[in-house]
């Protein structure tokens, strides 16, 4: 498959994720950070089918200026089953001990954590990212936090640097992508990689784990199924400028524009 954008620092496909990943070479990659459609929040068939993914992630009508994404319309089992699929199919691409990392909300955690055994991965644990501007719901406590399930391919050695265990961090105001994380989170979660490494996203959405890995100085494979998020990954991808072509290293503070 020929990619859609590639440079000396990140490369990008458009297309299914489980169409795209046989075509990568195994053991290539040094670690995983993705945030896949959490397919959560519906109680009914038609809470999955009949609603933009604006309206059910930004809670208003009027929906939200980014494009809609899709994938998110899956069952419990569904996703279950799905997940397993590019789970396994990551592993035969990461490096022996390489780190997986993938988000989900509160709902798809449990079934999440099968589905990271399910293909493979040796769960370590759950790392939460906690939003203090959540919205309050009265009489009940706040739910305020998502999580990263994080694994490993096979055992990893202890040693490299200490990372964060969680995360207090606001959504950017400035968002592009619906469901887009923030740029400090996914600069700790890079770091999962070592210097040079190449950190694979196969849900890349607005790019932002492409930004923060080229910011950290590692490397980036990102796909997704989405023509119009291909063009944004592009274009903020673009917009990273190399501070020296010797060293390699990256201007800051890191300017990005949609």
């Amino acid at each position: 498959m020929n990619p859609y954008y590639t440079t000396d620092q990140a490369t990008l496909y458009q297309g299914d994720a489980l169409a795209v990943l046989p075509e990568l070479p195994a053991a290539s990659v040094d670690a995983v950070v993705t945030d896949p459609p959490y397919s959560s929040g519906g109680l009914f068939r038609g809470d999955r089918t009949n609603r933009s993914t604006a309206v059910k992630y930004m809670g208003t009508k009027t929906g939200h200026p980014a494009a809609n994404f899709t994938g998110d319309n899956r069952d419990q089992h569904g996703f279950a089953y799905w997940c397993a699929l590019w789970l396994g199919e990551l592993l035969r691409v990461a490096r022996p001990g390489a780190a997986l990392a993938v988000s989900c909300d509160w709902r798809q955690l449990p079934t999440l954590t099968d589905a990271v055994q399910a293909g493979g991965w040796v769960w370590r644990g759950v790392l939460p990212w906690c939003k203090p501007d959540a919205r309050p719901q009265q009489g009940r406590p706040r739910q305020a936090a998502e999580f990263y399930v994080w694994a490993t391919a096979g055992p990893r050695p202890t040693e490299g640097e200490c990372l964060p265990g969680y995360w207090v961090a606001s959504w950017s105001r400035d968002k592009l992508h619906q469901t887009e994380k923030p740029l400090q989170v996914l600069r700790d979660l890079v770091r999962l990689a070592p210097p040079g490494g190449v950190v694979l996203d196969p849900f890349m959405g607005g790019g932002t784990t492409g930004i923060a890995a080229l910011t950290e100085g590692r490397q980036f494979v990102g796909v997704d199924i989405d023509a119009h998020w291909a063009s944004v990954t592009r274009d903020r991808l673009a917009s990273v400028r190399l501070a020296s072509a010797d060293s390699g290293a990256l201007a800051l503070p890191l300017e990005v524009t949609p």
